[in-house]
């Protein structure tokens, strides 16, 4: 079954919920939709502070479909294409609300799904999470900015050989490097960012979305650098060896 974008009211914080524990939460352009029409309906809701992003199943969510990745590499690259641009619209939407969002991260985040994590303003993860950078693996190039944000966080170097192996991080690693705001234990990664949202949402709301203008301001090539991403990896995606990777990886799963 497809992933589905479940939402509920927690006092004045919206929670968006990544469900799909059959594969691990993963990302579909029906989940891009929904997130987009969620934050779209929050954005004009007085009652409404805040988001909140996290995933079903004690994970966060495991990035895109590599099912679904396997049959449009095949199939439909220009649905592919499009299926990623829809995915930077939903990370250049939570970059432009005004109100707080954070990343309530479980388990395992990889590849797309770091780079949703990081599309937030903010990330609360427990001790046993883990960060798969995980693109090379597939043969493929980063996507939904992974790559912007890791350069600004880490420098160049560090980003560019983190992602070139493939690397995993712990949230402590990453609370270190300024990527975790804060670390809670297993099990309460929600109910750390559901107490961080009610405190940002106690301030002035005018005053708290022109400070979120103001960082995104700060470096405002977002935009153009989502789409150099979707075109590198709509390049490697059409490559052998993104093909070769891909069939291993299902080639190394159980029945």
């Amino acid at each position: 079954m497809s992933t589905e974008l479940l939402t509920q009211t927690h006092g004045k914080t919206l929670v968006m919920t990544l469900s799909g524990p059959a594969n691990r939460n993963a990302l579909s352009p029906q989940v891009h939709a929904a997130g987009i029409e969620a934050l779209n309906m929050a954005e004009s809701n007085p009652d409404i502070g805040a988001v909140v992003i996290t995933g079903a199943g004690g994970h966060f969510c495991s990035g895109g479909d590599l099912q679904r990745l396997r049959h449009q590499r095949a199939h439909d690259l220009a649905g592919q294409a499009a299926a990623l641009r829809s995915f930077h619209d939903w990370v250049l939407a939570l970059r432009a609300f005004p109100k707080p969002v954070l990343a309530a991260v479980e388990g395992h985040a990889s590849g797309a799904g770091v780079s949703l994590a990081l599309a937030c303003d903010a990330v609360c993860a427990t001790s046993e999470a883990r960060f798969h950078l995980s693109h090379v693996r597939a043969g493929l190039s980063p996507d939904g900015g992974l790559s912007v944000h890791l350069v600004r966080a880490l420098g160049r170097q560090r980003a560019w050989m983190a992602m070139a192996l493939g690397d995993t991080h712990t949230a402590a690693d990453w609370q270190a490097w300024g990527l975790v705001h804060s670390l809670c234990e297993p099990g309460q990664a929600l109910s750390r960012a559901l107490t961080v949202t009610e405190q940002l949402s106690a301030q002035a709301p005018s005053a708290i979305a022109a400070m979120k203008e103001l960082c995104n301001s700060a470096d405002n090539r977002l935009a153009e650098h989502l789409n150099d991403e979707l075109q590198q990896f709509m390049v490697t995606l059409a490559k052998p060896e993104a093909g070769a990777a891909i069939e291993a990886f299902f080639q190394r799963q159980p029945a």
